[in-house]
């Protein structure tokens, strides 16, 4: 297949995620980033603060709506992919660069980063430029981009902790680099050092105020779990399926097989790599290999890996033959039209919360409920999802679990003085994805009578797809919160 006939198809991927943009629902992480930028903050319990500065910025802007979310994650991805194709210029010149952003945009994870707002979509893009700025400043000799790599890295880890990889990849390289080793002394880099440090301040005050919780629980408590597993295989089955989609199938086995060959060239000692190729495995073989030895213990997210593929696609691309390209396109736009025909259709429902279908039919019998009853206030308890939609589609705030003594995520910090609802009324929210039919429950919940004096099940909120109920929501009105 010619280059220009790829490029025709991965148009084609280019023009349904713009159209998926007015098409799809807010999927639950759309509308929690969106509650953090509702509530400014130096950091947030969970992750750092970007997300909700660049959602705040285009809601503002464009309003308070699905599609200025979505526009957001859009812009920046595409900043990204912009920054990407000047980051490989450097390394693979025009024609190797466009190879490489033909292969980034065929993957379902731009999709993704597209379409939902997390905090992995302003991390690729700080990534990127970090990667960028560094090779201009260690391979150009230009001492000035040393500022600017590390305001860059910086951002990213205010985007998200996986951003450390970055400062943790070029100090890998300089150390095992015997051409640019003595950089490791030199002022500039030094410099770039005090310039992280100095804009990851707002997470590091937000962690002394708030007694260390985000870095606990990103760090201690996920390494806690982690040892107290077995040996899972299943874990690394399920890391491998969720990033052969996110990558698509012909890409992640090129990235693997290509850069087994590299290293089997240079019989795996990396102190024989050329300067350029071990940079870029340093940004690609830790971040890849420290998630896929976690994935044996415990469950490994498919966002987790995606930073490391950027430099993997660059190491790549040079290797890959055109016949793989153009079959990683083809699968990648048969996978976009079969996604396209869900989101218009929904001939399989998704059985969880995380779908973007149905919030806002919720929304609306929701704010009819609290029409009837103003002074009842309403809660969900299933993590931050429910909650969290409801924030973005109705007026009024939304409790979460911590209404029934368990930890909240950000909703622990935000209108956190329950004490203020004692012997008020409320409306529980229990959204029930695995439902085998369309009745109330047979008794109310007993753990909701240990926080209100009686409750009382109403009929439950269906939503409704093609005359066929494809979402149930249980509802509680509870009286005299204790």
């Amino acid at each position: 297949m010619k280059t220009n006939q790829i490029t025709t198809m991965v148009i084609a991927i280019l023009l349904l995620r713009l159209l998926f943009i007015f098409i799809m629902g807010p999927m639950p992480q759309d509308a929690y980033y969106f509650f953090y930028s509702q509530h400014p903050a130096l950091s947030y319990f969970d992750h750092p603060p970007m997300i909700a500065v660049i959602l705040r910025l285009f809601t503002t802007i464009f309003g308070q709506n699905v599609i200025a979310i979505k526009l957001a994650s859009s812009c920046v991805t595409l900043l990204t992919v912009i920054l990407f194709y000047h980051a490989a210029k450097c390394f693979l010149g025009t024609e190797g660069a466009t190879k490489a952003v033909l292969l980034l945009l065929s993957t379902f994870m731009v999709t993704i980063l597209s379409l939902v707002a997390t905090p992995d979509t302003p991390l690729l893009m700080y990534w990127v430029l970090s990667i960028y700025l560094l090779y201009q400043a260690i391979f150009k000799h230009k001492n000035s981009y040393w500022i600017w790599a590390g305001i860059a890295m910086g951002l990213a880890f205010d985007s998200k902790y996986t951003g450390i990889f970055l400062p943790a990849g070029l100090i890998l390289f300089l150390l095992f680099s015997n051409k640019y080793r003595q950089q490791l002394i030199s002022k500039w880099l030094w410099l770039s050092a005090a310039l992280f440090l100095v804009m990851v301040l707002p997470v590091f005050i937000w962690n002394l105020d708030n007694n260390f919780a985000s870095f606990k629980f990103q760090g201690t408590s996920r390494m806690n779990s982690a040892s107290e597993m077995h040996l899972q295989v299943k874990y690394f089955l399920g890391l491998l399926g969720h990033q052969s989609f996110i990558i698509i199938p012909v890409l992640l086995i090129a990235i693997f097989y290509f850069v087994f060959r590299i290293l089997k060239k240079y019989k795996f000692n990396i102190l024989q790599l050329p300067p350029e190729q071990l940079f870029l495995l340093c940004f690609f073989l830790p971040i890849i290999g420290s998630f896929t030895f976690l994935s044996f213990v415990c469950w490994v997210k498919l966002n987790w890996l995606m930073p490391g593929y950027l430099t993997g696609i660059i190491l790549i691309s040079i290797y890959i033959p055109q016949k793989w390209v153009s079959r990683q396109v083809i699968f990648s736009l048969s996978l976009h039209i079969l996604l396209a025909v869900e989101l218009v259709f929904y001939p399989f429902p998704v059985h969880s919360d995380d779908t973007w279908y149905g919030w806002e039919q919720l929304a609306q019998q929701v704010t009819t409920l609290k029409k009837e009853h103003p002074d009842a206030f309403v809660f969900s308890a299933d993590g931050y999802k429910t909650s969290a939609e409801l924030n973005l589609l109705t007026t009024g705030f939304t409790y979460s679990q911590n209404i029934l003594g368990q930890h909240a995520l950000e909703f622990d910090y935000v209108n956190a003085d329950l004490s203020k609802l004692k012997g008020k009324n409320a409306f529980y929210i229990d959204s029930e994805p695995g439902f085998t039919n369309n009745e109330m429950g047979d008794q109310s919940p007993e753990y909701l009578l240990r926080y209100f004096k009686s409750v009382k099940e109403l009929p439950p909120i269906l939503i409704r797809k093609n005359d066929r109920v494809v979402r149930k929501f249980l509802v509680y009105y509870c009286s005299d919160y204790r």
